[in-house]
C-alpha cells in the first residue's frame, strides 16, 4: 500500500546547494525527507513522494508504467494495489510496476519505463518514488543502490555516469536506467530546468540507497 512515510533511504543528509561555478551538488536520491510545500519541484534535493510494499515481484518483465490523471479521484479509482497516486509538478500521476503496455480507465499511458533490471533477485520487493528539481550543471552525490534506478523527466536533460560510461537523454518524456550495484551519478545538462520522478525497487530488507567514496566520476557528462 503506498504510503508518504519514508523508511530508512541510507544516510540522512541535509540538502544543501553549493552556489559556485563549479557544477552544485544537492543531496538527491539519498534523503532522509518527504515532500512538503516546494520541496522537489524547486532546485534543491529530491524528496520521497511515495513508498510502496510489493512483495513477490510478478513473472515476466517488468516496467515502470507512467500515467497522468485529470484528478486524484479518478487516479484512485484506477490504482492497482501496488499502485502509487502523486500529485507533483501541477499533475496527478500514477506510479505502477507491471507488464508493459497496459492501459487504464480515466487515465493517459505516458511511458513503460523498462525492462527494470531485475538481475535474478528474489523475495520480498519495496519500490521508492522520487521527485527532484535540478538546473543545469546540478548533481546528485555519488551513490549506490540495491536494486535497479530508473528515471523519468518531464523537462530537461539528464546524464548518468556510472563505471560502465555514460548515458545521455534529452526532452520532455525520457528516460533512463541503471542495474543495482555500480557507483552513479546523475547530472542536469543542456539549458532548461531538469524535473522528474525517480523508481528505486529493491529488496526490501536492503537499504535503497548509500553514499560512497569507492569512486570518482571522470567527468563524462556533457555541459549541454
Amino acid at each position: 500500500m503506498a504510503r508518504t512515510s519514508l523508511q530508512s533511504l541510507g544516510a540522512a543528509l541535509g540538502g544543501v546547494l553549493l552556489l559556485a561555478a563549479a557544477p552544485a551538488t544537492v543531496h538527491a536520491q539519498a534523503t532522509s525527507r518527504t515532500c512538503s510545500g516546494e520541496a522537489g519541484e524547486t532546485p534543491g534535493p529530491a524528496c520521497l513522494v511515495a513508498h510502496v510494499e510489493i512483495g513477490a515481484l510478478p513473472a515476466g518483465p517488468l516496467y515502470w508504467n507512467v500515467y497522468d490523471f485529470p484528478d486524484t479521484a479518478a487516479a484512485d479509482r484506477a490504482k492497482g494495489p501496488h499502485g502509487a497516486v502523486v500529485s507533483a509538478f501541477g499533475k496527478v500521476w500514477l506510479f505502477d510496476v507491471g507488464a508493459k503496455g497496459r492501459d487504464l480507465a480515466g487515465g493517459r499511458h505516458l511511458a513503460d519505463v523498462g525492462p527494470l533490471p531485475i538481475d535474478g533477485a528474489a523475495g520480498a520487493f519495496s519500490v521508492e518514488y522520487l521527485k527532484s528539481t535540478f538546473t543545469p550543471g546540478m548533481t546528485a552525490p555519488v551513490h549506490v543502490h540495491s536494486g535497479p534506478e530508473a528515471f523519468y523527466a518531464i523537462s530537461g536533460a539528464s546524464c548518468l555516469e556510472t563505471p560502465d560510461g555514460v548515458q545521455v537523454a534529452r526532452g520532455a518524456g525520457h528516460s533512463l536506467m541503471v542495474r543495482r550495484g555500480p557507483p552513479m551519478l546523475l547530472m542536469a545538462i543542456g539549458s532548461e530546468t531538469r524535473q522528474g520522478f525517480a523508481l528505486i525497487l529493491h529488496q526490501r530488507d536492503a537499504p535503497p540507497t548509500t553514499l560512497t567514496a569507492d569512486w570518482t566520476p571522470k567527468g563524462l557528462c556533457p555541459s549541454r
